[in-house]
């Protein structure tokens, strides 16, 4: 069975909740383009074997334009790591997309800045093909438990990655959605470009927290969202131990 990392983002450290621990030391705790977030945990869940790695540190205290991509996902993969699933809290740019929705995103659009978003190097160039920058068998495999699990999902979406830590402005998010965006985040880009770089499948469950900029009468409030995240939370675990569930039975993660 190949080896699968969670890496959690805001409001969804609960997910440890349903996360065993296993007591193993561990031997890599830093890779060669620096310090994790993180050292990453082994657990358990559902029966199945985990890393999970808080992109934000533990306790929350990393902004998204200063975590250390490279160094997450490099450590997840010397660590064994063969598919990442990432969870993510979004503001919802389509109207349809109510605050709670999960979101089995399909495409992203970067507009990050600034960010080591490549493990290129002078002495070794990296071209990867990001057509589809969300591995389609580990999306059918979340879909597929989402409806074992009876949790309504939203098939597809375009994450828009923004740079953060501010919110955007009305104006920004007009933009996001011509250009064709139904979500904005601040964390999903490097991390699925250099996923992919260091051959990692990758797919992201995506938790809508808030209506975007400008879709709401009310201003982006923190509480709110910190609620709806514990909230929306439930459904997010109760969807992973679906898949876990499923894997621990023999079924495997699509190539």
């Amino acid at each position: 069975m190949s080896g699968i990392a969670l890496i959690v983002g805001s409001g969804l450290l609960e997910f440890a909740s349903a996360f065993e621990p296993v007591a193993t030391p561990e031997a890599r705790t830093a890779s060669s383009y620096g310090a994790p977030s993180e050292p990453p945990r082994r657990g358990r869940v559902a029966g199945q074997d985990v890393l999970l790695l808080a992109r934000h540190g533990t306790p929350h205290r990393i902004a998204p334009h200063l975590i250390n991509y490279r160094a997450n996902l490099d450590l997840l993969a010397r660590l064994g790591a063969e598919s990442v699933i990432a969870l993510n809290t979004v503001g919802a740019i389509d109207a349809a997309l109510a605050p709670g929705t999960v979101v089995v995103p399909h495409q992203l659009i970067d507009y990050t800045w600034g960010r080591e978003q490549s493990f290129s190097t002078p002495e070794h160039l990296i071209h990867v093909d990001f057509t589809e920058p969300y591995d389609a068998g580990l999306r059918r495999q979340l879909l597929d438990a989402a409806r074992v699990s009876g949790i309504a999902v939203a098939d597809g979406g375009v994450y828009g990655c923004v740079q953060g830590p501010r919110f955007e402005t009305a104006a920004e998010i007009d933009r996001m959605e011509r250009d064709g965006c139904t979500l904005v985040g601040m964390t999903g880009m490097p991390e699925a470009g250099l996923a992919r770089e260091r051959g990692l499948r990758y797919a992201a469950l995506a938790l809508v927290v808030n209506p975007a900029a400008g879709r709401a009468e009310h201003a982006i409030d923190i509480p709110t969202i910190e609620a709806v995240s514990r909230a929306g939370m439930r459904d997010v675990e109760r969807l992973l131990i679906a898949l876990f569930e499923r894997l621990e039975l023999g079924e495997t993660v699509d190539q």
